[in-house]
């Protein structure tokens, strides 16, 4: 995607323009919103025929025309909600490469159940002078949902470079609209108004990058390992001549708003390659990086799911032991994981203090996230206990955990629950 002079234009442009964009942080892109998405719904589009297709298409924004490129699904059903993903350029890039490189590898990976659009910068960058950028794209984002069917708690946004950038500045200002980022290779140079509130963050970098330092993507990184609650830590990244990439997924992060940090021995390149210097689209590990990591976030509109995903199953309850009793059902699923709620139940005489729930997993599962519970595993078999707070229950009385598992059938295990 880039030449080594490509390289060194940037070193000299965006040197200028972090210097700019440091003394104009906080001050571009409007009022961020107050609170995180906790609740989605269908578009105005959902149900109606599109007039949207593919292709190179204008939008008037903030007094001016600016272009950008849609990728309708094939295939595209009018009641089935869709995720949405901006993918930005970089500098001197344009929107016709993003799209011709498949948008950073997510229109394959997506298989169709994604609607992405790559807007055009002025300039061919992401200055965000005044918010001009954040404006085209709340523009795109109501024009779009006006005309597609768009699941709202599935905006994403992704970018390399200057474009990395843009994307910092999306989450920084749009956190209650949009749900997560990845940010490749970026910087602080569109601004952060906000950053504050928690929107899930995966942070991709080279170790010895010559145009924006890894620093400054750590930097970035770290105003979201804040923001999302988690617990500070300094993440081990690759030795030099490795050819590697070393990824690590935070703790303690407040539930639903993960943070993974990825560092990778290598420049300043969209596409890098373990075990070669050699760049190739084709080979790199980013896209699938980037598309695991979105996917994994479940949906959380009140429709009815996607074709592609299972109907949310039935509670299945455990054999009460000792007045407890659990069911689990499966709320959402996904390529390589779901999402489940188990409720625990005191179905005995007596009120309980505290409560356990174990299950077996399937081959090749794991479990990635639980809240409202404490989770151990251990010789094939999950346990979750009660938190503090939710541990007595009077009889009759329930509660619930929710969690999210990578890999294996996304069916209802068999549970026990002891008090």
């Amino acid at each position: 995607m880039t030449s080594r002079r490509h390289l060194t234009q940037l070193t000299t442009v965006l040197s200028a323009l972090a210097l700019a964009a440091a003394m104009l942080t906080g001050v571009l892109g409007g009022t961020a919103s107050a609170a995180p998405v906790s609740a989605a719904a269908a578009t105005a589009g959902c149900g109606k025929a599109p007039t949207l297709t593919s292709g190179t298409r204008t939008i008037s924004s903030g007094g001016q025309n600016r272009s950008y490129i849609l990728r309708v699904p094939d295939g595209y059903d009018r009641n089935r909600p869709y995720k949405l993903i901006f993918a930005f350029h970089w500098l001197n890039g344009t929107a016709g490469n993003v799209a011709s490189g498949g948008y950073y590898g997510l229109q394959g990976l997506s298989a169709n159940s994604a609607i992405l659009v790559a807007p055009q910068g002025i300039d061919n960058g992401w200055a965000n002078t005044g918010g001009r950028d954040l404006t085209l794209v709340d523009n795109l984002t109501a024009l779009i949902e006006g005309d597609l069917c768009v699941d709202t708690s599935q905006l994403f946004a992704t970018g390399w470079s200057y474009g990395g950038a843009m994307s910092y500045a999306v989450a920084c200002a749009r956190p209650a609209v949009f749900r997560a980022v990845a940010v490749l290779s970026g910087a602080n140079l569109s601004g952060c108004s906000g950053g504050t509130q928690p929107v899930a963050y995966l942070g991709i970098h080279g170790t010895h990058d010559s145009v924006l330092d890894i620093s400054l993507g750590r930097s970035l990184r770290d105003t979201f390992v804040r923001a999302n609650g988690c617990a500070a830590q300094n993440p081990p990244e690759p030795a030099r001549g490795s050819l590697t990439h070393v990824a690590t997924s935070y703790t303690g992060c407040r539930a639903g708003y993960p943070v993974r940090w990825v560092a990778f021995d290598g420049d300043h390149t969209p596409e890098p390659v373990d075990g070669s210097t050699t760049t190739s689209g084709a080979r790199t590990w980013v896209g699938g990086e980037i598309w695991s990591f979105f996917s994994q976030l479940p949906s959380t509109t009140t429709t009815s799911p996607t074709p592609s995903s299972p109907a949310p199953s039935s509670p299945t309850p455990s054999t009460p032991a000792g007045g407890c009793a659990a069911a689990f059902r499966v709320t959402n699923s996904w390529p390589g994981g779901f999402q489940a709620e188990v409720t625990v139940t005191n179905g005995g005489p007596a009120a309980i203090t505290g409560w356990r729930v174990s299950w077996a997993l399937p081959a090749g599962q794991s479990i990635g996230q639980v809240w409202n519970g404490t989770l151990t595993t251990g010789g094939g078999t999950a346990t979750v206990t009660n938190a503090a707070y939710n541990g007595s229950l009077a009889p009759g009385a329930g509660t619930s955990f929710g969690l999210i598992a990578n890999g294996g059938p996304a069916t209802a295990p068999s549970l026990t629950c002891t008090t």
